[in-house]
């Protein structure tokens, strides 16, 4: 797995890294990365739960407590739930968005599959996303896996990030390169 090693090298990744070997071993890989959209999706959309883990002032044991009532709540696995005490234990709670897209690559990369980006200056159909998987799955040469975003000030067109690499085609950045250009 070639994204293995820089996932590795950093704190979010050695978590990710232990939590997806125990999955593993438990046949649960697939479970644990559900937990983990769910749990994604709720620190997005909820203010105290991102408040409960940066907040500094809650001590070890009041984010313990209260991660457990939100896997409950969110009725995560065992492993999701037992995952998030050693973290709210280790104080490490504010890494857990870096650890969830960690963990996405990892068994992204143990499926054969490669994780793309997609940002885009307005919201793309179902024909236009398939159409594009068709066309990266066919230039990477592994399945990709899109999550699509929206950014107006792009104008048009669209921005792919597939690991380090970038494809910029919004109009943003044409008429930049423009400008840059007229500018002399």
């Amino acid at each position: 797995m070639e994204t293995s090693a820089g996932i590795q090298a950093s704190l979010p990744g050695r978590y990710a890294s232990a939590l997806f070997d125990l999955a593993s071993e438990a046949g649960t890989v697939s479970a644990v990365e559900s937990d983990l959209d769910t749990l994604s999706a709720a620190l997005t959309e909820s203010v105290e739960l991102r408040a409960l883990t940066t907040n500094p002032e809650l001590s070890r044991r009041q984010q313990g407590a209260a991660i457990e009532g939100v896997a409950k709540v969110l009725g995560l696995s065992d492993l999701t739930g037992k995952f998030l005490g050693v973290l709210a234990n280790n104080r490490r709670l504010a890494s857990l968005p870096a650890m969830i897209g960690a963990f996405r690559s990892i068994a992204a990369a143990q499926r054969g599959e490669v994780n793309a980006e997609v940002t885009s200056a307005h919201t793309l159909t179902d024909a236009q996303i398939d159409q594009l998987k068709q066309k990266l799955t066919a230039r990477e040469g592994r399945t990709v896996k899109i999550s699509t975003s929206v950014d107006p000030d792009l104008l048009g067109g669209l921005v792919v990030t597939i690991g380090s690499q970038r494809i910029d085609g919004s109009l943003r950045t044409r008429l930049n390169s423009l400008a840059q250009a007229m500018k002399g």
